[in-house]
């Protein structure tokens, strides 16, 4: 199985930040359930114990949707967290940030790495450093016309695009040029997970995947 092939095949990565661990498992299913195959569960770096927590919460992911979800550690900063994560069982890893260091060790684990990368420079650091799939972030608040004026000099790199994509936009930006989407908040509401409206979840998800058939 190719996983970086069928990241770029299915496209849609949810992200899942700040979920419970008691919560978590619902809302995998629920996103599962609308189509996405991805999740990115992130560590809170604000949370003395997200390392805990975050591996927690893949492990439990992996184990109850085995090969129907593929589970990612999110905002890795570091090398133990990228560690801990892949010992959780990880497949794959994004980072909001250019880190050699934390790049390598993400290939070393077998994980697909993906850190993340604005300028040029960042993101040719990025992919010289190993990296499968660049980042674009914040994707939304520079739009297309920034990915044309990369895409010129810097058309090899595959990009994801993370930040302010949203039910509307996300066909745009797969046919802008990207070969995926991160997609936070627009779809792992924690309002709804609070109140336990999972099938609200499950129904954005849905629409996010029609949205994404290009």
């Amino acid at each position: 199985m190719d996983l970086l092939a069928l990241i770029k095949e299915c496209k849609l990565v949810s992200i899942a930040r700040k979920v419970p661990v008691s919560d978590i498992l619902d809302a995998a299913k629920a996103v599962c359930e609308g189509g996405i195959r991805f999740l990115e569960i992130t560590f809170d770096q604000a949370d003395p114990l997200c390392i805990d927590k975050t591996t927690e919460s893949i492990a439990l992911v992996k184990e109850e949707l085995k090969d129907r979800m593929y589970v990612g550690a999110g905002t890795v900063l570091t090398v133990e967290q990228a560690r801990a994560a892949r010992e959780a069982g990880a497949d794959f890893a994004l980072a909001p940030d250019t880190n050699v260091q934390v790049i390598k060790e993400m290939k070393n684990l077998g994980m697909v790495a993906v850190p993340g990368a604005l300028t040029p420079t960042e993101i040719m650091t990025a992919w010289n450093a190993g990296a499968d799939i660049v980042k674009l972030f914040p994707a939304g608040n520079f739009g297309l016309s920034y990915l044309k004026a990369i895409r010129g000099p810097i058309s090899h790199v595959p990009l994801m695009a993370v930040g302010g994509v949203d039910e509307n936009n996300v066909s745009s930006f797969l046919k802008g040029g990207f070969c995926s989407c991160g997609i936070g908040s627009n779809i792992m509401r924690n309002d709804l997970i609070a109140k336990g409206d999972f099938d609200q979840i499950r129904q954005i998800a849905a629409r996010f995947v029609a949205n994404s058939r290009c």
